[in-house]
């Protein structure tokens, strides 16, 4: 079984890192629209700090977990948004605090963690590394929309490993909440990494292929760019239907962003 710690770590190199990038706004930097409609930083952060409270119940005690997912299912609007807007509304300094203190509770019980552990979520059930490796996911593709609200550029890293490698398993994932058919052979996926390492998934002589950047298949699987905008490569149908489906996420289909230029 692999060790999760090495993710562990990094989530908390990414989390570490994206706090840098808010820890000295001003009040009405956090009121700063992002690309995600509706949502401004102090949105994104909120939703972070949500999102670690849930997989600090999910991890810590299911039972709670549990009736936070009833109560959130039954709530009126969508329960994801709605946890954001409770959050934004806290003053900055507050909800900074809050998602440092959570996200820091969540990392030392992932850590601590009994070795095989299988916790519930919102999808399927997911292991000590799986969750460790959502959490860096989202806190990566919210960090971006952080980063393009403020005017900000960060240069990606190796760490997007995990988030490649979280986009090949839940291929199959992202066909079913379309309501179609997984694919029954695996894809081959041969993706240069940021550092010019090259990273390869899935057999050789597999038919259907992906070949292009990790950064852009890390963009496309968090639905942070239209695939139009990437340069990425399909060879095969079923590859090809994958490009435009992918998501990496839990939950019901994103609607993904428009192109860009795309006015509508």
């Amino acid at each position: 079984m692999a060790d999760p710690t090495p993710v562990i770590d990094d989530l908390c190199a990414e989390s570490d890192e994206l706090d840098l990038l808010v820890a000295e706004l001003e009040p009405e930097q956090w009121m700063l629209p992002t690309p995600a409609p509706g949502w401004t930083v102090a949105h994104q952060i909120a939703h972070l700090a949500w999102t670690d409270h849930s997989s600090l119940l999910a991890v810590t005690d299911q039972r709670a977990f549990a009736r936070e997912v009833e109560a959130a299912l039954t709530e009126p609007g969508d329960f994801v948004d709605n946890g954001a807007e409770e959050g934004a509304r806290k003053p900055p300094a507050r909800l900074l605090a809050d998602w440092r203190t959570g996200r820091a509770a969540l990392a030392d019980a992932l850590r601590t963690a009994p070795e095989g552990a299988r916790f519930p979520w919102y999808g399927p059930p997911m292991s000590t590394a799986s969750m460790a490796t959502a959490r860096l996911m989202e806190t990566w593709a919210h960090g971006l929309d952080i980063a393009d609200a403020l005017g900000a550029v960060r240069t990606p890293g190796d760490r997007l490993r995990h988030i490649v490698r979280l986009g090949v398993r839940t291929r199959d994932y992202a066909f079913g909440v379309h309501g179609l058919t997984p694919p029954f052979e695996d894809f081959r996926l041969e993706l240069t990494a940021p550092s010019g390492e090259s990273w390869a998934y899935g057999p050789d002589d597999a038919t259907d292929r992906v070949t292009g950047p990790a950064l852009d298949f890390c963009l496309l699987v968090t639905q942070r760019a239209h695939r139009a905008d990437l340069a990425l490569r399909a060879e095969g149908e079923d590859a090809d239907r994958w490009l435009d489906i992918a998501q990496a996420f839990a939950g019901p289909p994103g609607k993904g962003r428009a192109p860009r230029g795309d006015s509508a």
